[in-house]
């Protein structure tokens, strides 16, 4: 966007607040007044909740619950543009890169406040007082934060205590306030998947969430409850059909569908499967199922948007890298096989006794979540998704799926085709990733340089929140194993249509693990 005049800016030393004020009025206004026009009633009142708050500088707290494709990513730009048109600073940040890039100038929650990794009740940001970020928070009117539900509670901790200290500079009373008197918006789904805590069991999770936190008194509460995301029909028998099938979908998530199985009372709660989304099962399930979600894709693979509406979903890594090999095998063209480089910090131990305890054949084979394969296989015309935050204002962050284009000794070549970046292309390096839970789980410091990028025909049901197809396929030839996967999973299309789930053979039930009491000091709707 145009930069706004140098007399606007003069005196502003700090390069953020600069950037935050960057935008054009005329073009703010513009597209406030086309979005404000197109809100439905309930996306208004929460519209006009935040903005008094923000105009009177109240500091409330809010949460916006609501389902995949309910509008609230249309509901913060309708916000984002309004105040940015009077000049005021919003920062739109998300727990994941998929749901930061969907708002303008949105980052990760992590990047933005310096929130640690592997946060615990005793984190704090990383934000030191004098320096340009703690002049840009002092300065701040508004904070998004989208995807709440899946961060751990002492994220939003963290950054309540990082604000009531760098905020209490400006006025004492602001140490006493939720997050130094900002305006919060924290917005997400508590039927999709919560925080991850290893090896927690379901006591643990449940009592990571935000609202078992102690901000949580504080908030004011309001849903969505209008499905967007789900295309209507032309007809009055296919919107029945669309609002029968959202009905089913939020059934999913909230458990209230799920029956326990009488000749095992301690199994995990199953639900039935309508029919007409079961594939029926063969001697080859797995092929049955690229069939279907990708027929053709020996002549199709070269049309983006053919790939980019559909995807194959599944609970664990082991079946999405079987789906992959099988589709990539079907796929025209030389296969390129990139090998990552490993090392390890030598630490007190020296080299030559480094070697003999661990050999390259065995840093080789270390294979565990956050970190790209040692062998990696690609072709042109090949879908692969980014796995790290490279560089969130282009688009390229953990979850963007992409298209090689062209394939080099060093680097590839790839073009963006999901989201507003569709069809920019970009160079990818390699890079030197190390695990986040090294220190716990291994006696040195290991780091594997290779492509962040993994193939993507097929993913996994955590790494799809936040996407929506026309089609996905649901291969479960294992159940799912965490609250909120199936519900992810059923709700990334855009029509019933669009779903179809692979299950045993002659089975039309499987497991749904929602976990209740997450709900319990949740306003009813």
């Amino acid at each position: 966007m145009p930069f706004p005049p140098a007399e606007f800016l003069c005196g502003i030393s700090n390069t953020l607040i600069a950037e935050e004020r960057s935008y054009d009025i005329q073009t703010m206004i513009a597209e406030h007044q086309q979005l404000h026009s197109t809100l439905n009633r309930d996306q208004t009142v929460v519209y006009n909740s935040i903005i008094e708050s923000v105009h009177n500088k109240s500091g409330k707290f809010f949460f916006v619950h609501g389902s995949g494709g309910c509008g609230k990513t249309f509901l913060w730009r309708t916000i984002i543009s309004k105040l940015r048109s009077e000049r005021k600073i919003v920062l739109p940040v998300a727990s994941s890169g998929i749901a930061a890039v969907l708002m303008p100038g949105g980052r990760t929650a992590h990047s933005r406040f310096k929130i640690p990794l592997d946060v615990d009740e005793h984190s704090s940001c990383g934000v030191k007082m004098g320096t340009d970020i703690a002049e840009l928070l002092q300065n701040t009117d508004l904070i998004i934060w989208d995807e709440a539900p899946m961060q751990k509670k002492y994220a939003f901790e963290a950054l309540d205590r990082a604000l009531r200290d760098i905020r209490g500079n400006i006025s004492e009373d602001n140490r006493l306030k939720s997050f130094g008197g900002i305006t919060v918006v924290l917005a997400g789904d508590f039927r999709q998947i919560l925080p991850v805590v290893e090896k927690g069991n379901r006591h643990d999770i449940v009592s990571a969430c935000v609202n078992r936190s102690y901000l949580w008194d504080q908030v004011t509460f309001y849903t969505l409850k209008q499905n967007m995301r789900l295309k209507r029909g032309n007809t009055e028998q296919l919107n029945n059909d669309i609002d029968e099938f959202s009905k089913w979908v939020l059934d999913i998530g909230e458990g209230r569908l799920s029956f326990i199985s009488d000749d095992d009372p301690n199994k995990d709660p199953e639900v039935v499967i309508p029919q007409k989304f079961v594939i029926p099962c063969t001697n080859n399930p797995l092929s049955d199922i690229v069939d279907i979600v990708y027929p053709n894709i020996e002549c199709n693979f070269k049309d983006h948007r053919y790939l980019r509406d559909r995807a194959i979903l599944a609970p664990t890594n082991k079946v999405v890298d079987e789906l992959n090999e099988n589709i990539m095998d079907r796929i025209p063209g030389e296969e390129q096989v990139y090998l990552s480089v490993n090392s390890i910090d030598e630490g007190p131990v020296n080299e030559t006794e480094l070697n003999s305890a661990f050999p390259e054949e065995f840093l080789n084979s270390i294979d565990m979540s956050g970190l790209p394969k040692h062998k990696l296989k690609l072709k042109p015309g090949v879908v692969v998704m980014l796995t790290r935050n490279i560089n969130q204002a282009f688009g390229l962050c953990n979850g963007t799926r992409m298209v090689v284009k062209k394939m080099f000794k060093w680097t590839v070549e790839c073009e963006i085709i999901t989201g507003s970046h569709s069809g920019s292309r970009h160079i990818i390096p390699r890079m030197i990733t190390t695990p986040c839970d090294n220190n716990s789980k291994w006696p040195f410091i290991f780091k594997r340089k290779q492509f962040p990028l993994q193939v993507c025909f097929a993913m996994t049901i955590n790494k799809s929140q936040g996407q929506s197809m026309e089609k996905v396929g649901l291969y479960l030839p294992n159940p799912i194993f965490c609250h909120g996967q199936l519900y992810v999973a059923i709700s990334r299309v855009t029509s019933p249509e669009g779903l179809h789930i692979m299950l045993g053979d002659g089975i039309n039930y499987t497991k749904n693990i929602v976990y209740e009491e997450v709900f319990y000091n949740l306003p009813t709707e």
